[in-house]
């Protein structure tokens, strides 16, 4: 199932004008779908305009905050498919402020889901899960059967988030289906700093020909998952009756250790350098150490698997940044 599968639909996008908003949102539009983006703008948060740069007549973007109980009723009525986006991603920034974190990852999912159900208890609900709920895999790949251990407050509340989605699926029949992803890259991506991925500002320093920070010893593996087919797992989640209260991994089964990953990002830009430094302590304290994804559960009941790997990937995402850098490098 495509993008085509959702036009004259009407779409909401809640975290609409961030990373994985913004691609999606560009999707559905070119396929005929109604979207309203939802966004605070809060500069720590991810979400940027340059992101829907040749979109704006195309989507309708509403500046509001997912914390506000009362913003999303009049937003919710009629639509038909929630993309619930929105969330606090900086793993640091949740241990050193847990009370923003518990607000936006926890009582800002409640507040939606009820929203949900008292005004529109037949749409159905995607909501954008993280690998890091796992903590420190036990095993690898990890499946979803993976015993759930965070090790940091942002993996704690985004689990609470995501049981939240799936309880009232049981209780109250809404149509959800929640997606761990695993870390995501592409264009649009927050690139100023590290509070969305590290791969991030690793890409801003390659294209800058600055050096990259490769903490520890280099040797932690990670999958890593191009965003269009991220946003392809969306759309199948949201299409599908089979994904209705299901949970599914969202990766790649191959891995590259960051040592790896940075010779990758520096040849492929031309430029730039990086080193290994020994790992901050307050990093070292909440890092998972090796992760990539075990995609059974998925591939079995919706067909999705990545297609784009990962040298295509970045090199793709270079050609988007040393076109549209400028735009992303400071952003607000």
């Amino acid at each position: 199932m495509t993008a085509e599968a959702f036009a004259g639909k009407r779409v909401l996008i809640t975290g609409g004008l961030g990373f994985l908003g913004s691609n999606l949102a560009r999707e559905l539009a070119d396929a005929g779908a109604h979207v309203v983006l939802v966004d605070s703008l809060v500069p720590e948060y991810g979400g940027n305009l340059a992101n829907i740069a040749g979109l704006e007549d195309r989507v309708t973007v509403n500046i509001s905050d997912v914390r506000d109980p009362h913003s999303l009723a009049p937003l919710l009525r009629d639509q038909d498919v929630l993309f619930n986006l929105a969330g606090q991603t900086s793993h640091l920034d949740s241990m050193t402020d847990p009370f923003t974190d518990l607000e936006i990852n926890c009582r800002s999912q409640l507040s939606i889901l009820e929203a949900c159900r008292r005004h529109n208890p037949e749409i159905k609900v995607v909501f954008a899960s993280t690998r890091q709920i796992y903590g420190r895999p036990r095993y690898l790949p990890v499946d979803e059967e993976h015993p759930i251990a965070p090790v940091d407050v942002n993996g704690i509340d985004k689990a609470a988030g995501e049981a939240y989605h799936l309880l009232y699926g049981e209780v109250y029949g809404l149509r959800v289906c929640a997606l761990r992803l695993t870390n995501t890259y592409g264009p649009r991506m927050r690139v100023r700093d590290a509070r969305q991925t590290f791969l991030g500002v690793w890409l801003k320093a390659a294209l800058r020909g600055e050096r990259i920070e490769v903490w520890g010893d280099g040797t932690q593996r990670r999958d890593l998952l191009y965003v269009d087919d991220a946003v392809r797992a969306f759309l199948l989640a949201a299409s599908r009756d089979e994904a209705e209260g299901q949970v599914f991994n969202v990766g790649v089964e191959s891995s590259i250790s960051l040592r790896e990953l940075a010779e990758l990002l520096v040849a492929l830009a031309g430029s730039g350098s990086y080193e290994l430094i020994p790992f901050p302590p307050e990093r070292k304290a909440i890092d998972i150490g090796d992760y990539y994804t075990r995609g059974d559960r998925i591939r079995a009941a919706l067909g999705w698997e990545a297609s784009v790997g990962l040298d295509e990937g970045v090199r793709r995402t270079l050609t988007y940044y040393d076109e549209h850098g400028e735009a992303y490098w400071g952003e607000r």
